[in-house]
């Protein structure tokens, strides 16, 4: 089964996340964002987590949205229109 683009976000923050050995609320404090918002992001609820959000959480991570975007995850994503 191919991922979607909700799925390979949410990969992504929980990487991003345990490479710095941080937790999700960690992120949420450090990149001002609520944690209700990083929560439905996380558990597929969100069905088009915004660039705003992803762009603080990325400040709060200190990389680029560029760096986490760049991924082989992403790169295999299916056209999403059909």
């Amino acid at each position: 089964m191919r991922m979607d683009t909700r799925e390979a976000i949410a990969n992504r923050i929980r990487g991003l996340c345990q490479e710095r050995g941080i937790t999700v609320n960690k992120l949420c404090s450090i990149s001002a964002v609520p944690q209700a918002t990083v929560k439905s992001i996380l558990n597929g609820e969100s069905q088009n987590p915004g660039t705003v959000t992803i762009k603080k959480l990325c400040d709060g991570l200190e990389i680029t949205l560029g760096e986490f975007f760049s991924t082989s995850e992403f790169d295999a994503l299916e056209q999403e229109i059909k």
